[in-house]
């Protein structure tokens, strides 16, 4: 059956581990065809562009850094009411340049995270049909395989389920921040306007998309049932890149690294690297420092190297082990590569990822305020030198190679 050629709008929302996924689909479809147009911050257009996807912005690269350079972004409590709020703002900016682009609604489909409400008000308005696409299990609110949203209170998902069915009542900070937000703009446009953001408009009544494979979070009985859910699209910008000069002589000079990035989103590193550098100093291994932030950097000694930016496809499988934040993006390539995680979870989906690899046996996870020279060069040192951990990476790995092919996803999306 031959498939009439669609125009997709991707809306992603957040950082680099949030966009390059969609760039990943976007670069898919295009291949069959279609035409497609990414709505993003103007910092991803390059990437973008460079994939010959068209490129719409809604925020300037000002926007990105005055978010990520807000300590509040990482703060366990703070932290997603600080997203919310910025998504509540973002409703109209997202409706506008989505709406703008819809010609013909029946040749129109919309793929953009929960969070992006501004695109389920365009279905709503423009008729066009949408796909909400998850990223992560934790945005899954199930009262049977509960997500771990504090890395301090893991006990909560632990809960009787009558408890957890109470606690979902409760305030939330999407409805906070969200609702109010959805209810104006639906007045504005002349839409009728849900009773909550969470949960009647959270997932598309079109469908949604699970960009994670079940042996990492298994569907559950209240998850929506009109879903696809695929695996990890592991998109880093890796295609024609090779590793520069320096690094490749750094890899070749010793044993394998390892490599400590707190993520392309965070700006407050120094404290993080001070930490790592005295655990690896303990240790007496090497390491690679994956931070734009470089200049806030403590003085390295030559067994460790600092570099902006690297495709982690390319490096992790040269590598020892990975400490990081626990970005669901970095997360897949580090499985991937076989090799364990060492997380420090601060906010949103790190915790509750960080409880998922260690259920897996690939890795631990800290919280920031463990996250100290000695506490993570002890951790290290389990985790490089255990057997049992060495064949759980073994076979995650496997396991990622034997994971469908884009291919079946995009079926799905074209056909379902």
């Amino acid at each position: 059956m031959t498939i009439a050629s669609q125009h997709y709008l991707l809306c992603p929302f957040g950082s680099g581990g949030d966009v390059f996924p969609f760039i990943a689909l976007g670069k898919g479809l295009l291949a069959r065809g279609h035409r497609v147009t990414v709505v993003s911050l103007e910092v991803y257009e390059k990437a973008i562009r460079a994939a010959g996807l068209e490129f719409v912005s809604v925020g300037t690269a000002a926007d990105f850094e005055r978010i990520a350079s807000d300590p509040r972004v990482w703060h366990p409590i703070h932290g997603p009411r600080t997203v919310f709020k910025r998504g509540a703002d973002a409703v109209r900016v997202y409706f506008e340049a989505l709406t703008g682009l819809i010609r013909d609604p029946k040749r129109v489909t919309i793929l953009a995270p929960a969070t992006v409400f501004g695109a389920r008000l365009a279905r709503e308005k423009a008729g066009a049909r949408l796909l909400t696409v998850h990223l992560q299990p934790a945005v899954f609110l199930s009262v049977h395989d509960t997500p771990v949203f504090l890395a301090a209170a893991p006990w909560v998902s632990r809960l009787p389920i009558w408890v957890k069915r109470f606690l979902f009542k409760l305030p939330n900070p999407i409805n906070q921040f969200i609702t109010p937000a959805l209810r104006r703009e639906c007045a504005a446009e002349g839409v009728p306007a849900p009773r909550s953001a969470y949960p009647d408009w959270w997932d598309s009544p079109d469908g949604s998309i699970a960009l994670f494979p079940s042996w990492f979070a298994a569907p559950q009985p209240d998850w929506p049932t009109l879903l696809c859910q695929h695996t990890f699209p592991r998109e880093d910008l890796a295609e024609g890149a090779v590793l520069g000069p320096e690094l490749e002589a750094f890899l070749e000079a010793g044993d394998k690294p390892i490599v400590f990035t707190p993520g392309t989103g965070h700006r407050q590193v120094r404290k993080f690297f001070e930490e790592a550098l005295d655990a690896v100093q303990r240790l007496g291994r090497r390491a690679i420092f994956a931070t734009r932030q470089v200049l806030d950097l403590p003085p390295l000694p030559s067994s460790v190297l600092a570099v902006e930016y690297v495709p982690f496809s390319l490096l992790l499988p040269r590598s020892a082990a990975l400490v990081y934040h626990g970005g669901i993006g970095t997360c897949s390539q580090a499985l991937a590569a076989g090799i364990p995680h060492l997380v420090m979870a601060m906010a949103h989906d790190q915790p509750d990822n960080a409880n998922r690899l260690r259920r897996l046996r690939v890795g631990m996870g800290i919280t920031p305020r463990q996250f100290k020279g000695p506490r993570v060069a002890e951790c290290l040192k389990h985790l490089l030198e255990s057997p049992e951990v060495a064949q759980h990476c073994a076979d995650c790995a496997r396991r990622m190679q034997s994971d469908p092919h884009l291919e079946v996803l995009l079926d799905w999306i074209e056909k379902h």
